[in-house]
């Protein structure tokens, strides 16, 4: 791995430079595999001369800074991994007076936000580090102003400006498409329950085929499909009449679109159901028909998982997975162990 990263990298830099200066040359290795996420390299050059936990790179900036900056959370964990190098890793300001804090404010590179579907993943990326920072960092950091007057809370927020909006966006197109089909299906599955298969003998109202079984799972998706879809509609309309403030990317907009699209789902898939158990009823079990017809119904089900499953499943883990950052990471230096 060191020798492709030499390839890679080192080559584009004189040779001279690194043979007449070697410290200059660890350097560059090392603010290049911070800047590309090589964590094995950065933790073997640490391991070798631990100096460099507090080395400046760049601008004054050290590992934990330029790691920020690049967000590069495989790095950034290192400072749960350094037992008492940690406080001198944390100190430090570039050349316009920006801490730790200041520098998690900033926006991410684009090429790290494209790693994330949609604006309100990246968004909900950059207060996950953000406020992960400022969890490590003593509470006046974030009264700290730079050389523009702007603490990091106020810089946060005028350079996310632009993310915010396309973030508010990105949710309202989702949440009226959703409410779209979630009313239909309520219109259709209220609907259904009046007009059930066979109708109803005249003498009592009750259903013709009321001890048929596959009435019974007609009658019971039909309400689980209304029900869900009901339960979609009110949270699609909670995302759009949220307030959208910076802190509702964090859990309360992503966790709204959870419930939403599951429940959606849930009610695309009920009503198949129903529309199943209606042929089979209909159709007095004429396997010929009813076969084909179950499998063309499920074609909308399949639709909706290949296309809307994965943003489920990506909203999921990025809002209650194991996220970005290991606290528990192993210690790099066993004998600082003991003092922690």
């Amino acid at each position: 791995m060191l020798w492709n990263f030499y390839n890679v990298y080192l080559k584009k830099f004189p040779l001279y430079l690194i043979w007449r200066s070697p410290k200059i040359g660890v350097d560059l290795a090392l603010f290049k595999a911070i800047e590309h996420g090589i964590i094995e390299i950065v933790t073997e050059i640490i391991r070798v001369n631990p100096a460099f936990l507090t080395q400046r790179l760049d601008f004054q900036k050290g590992i934990l800074h330029a790691a920020i900056c690049f967000r590069q959370e495989k790095v950034f964990n290192l400072i749960y991994a350094v037992g008492k190098w940690k406080g001198l890793m944390i100190i430090g300001y570039d050349e316009y007076k920006n801490n730790i804090l200041h520098l998690a404010a900033m926006l991410a590179p684009p090429y790290r936000l494209a790693h994330f579907s949609g604006a309100a993943l990246q968004m909900q990326k950059e207060l996950q580090w953000y406020k992960e920072v400022e969890s490590v960092v003593d509470p006046t950091f974030k009264l700290l102003v730079n050389d523009y007057g702007e603490k990091p809370s106020q810089l946060f927020t005028n350079s996310h400006k632009q993310l915010m909006e396309e973030a508010e966006k990105w949710i309202k197109e989702i949440a009226n498409s959703c409410t779209v089909v979630g009313a239909l299906i309520i219109t259709i599955m209220f609907t259904v329950a009046f007009t059930v298969p066979g109708g109803n003998i005249q003498d009592n109202g009750y259903p013709i085929f009321l001890h048929e079984k596959a009435f019974k799972v007609f009658i019971t998706a039909d309400a689980v499909s209304l029900f869900a879809a009901s339960t979609s509609v009110l949270k699609f309309l909670g995302v759009l009449t949220s307030r959208y403030a910076e802190e509702d990317f964090l859990e309360s907009l992503p966790r709204k679109l959870i419930i939403g699209l599951s429940t959606l789902f849930f009610s695309i898939a009920a009503m198949m159901i129903a529309f199943c158990a209606t042929l089979i009823i209909m159709l007095d079990g004429d396997l010929g028909l009813i076969i084909p017809t179950v499998l063309m119904a499920s074609v909308p089900v399949a639709v909706f998982i290949f296309l809307q499953f994965p943003l489920l499943v990506e909203i999921f883990i990025s809002t209650y997975g194991p996220g970005l950052f290991d606290r528990k990471m192993k210690y790099l230096f066993e004998k600082d162990r003991g003092s922690e």
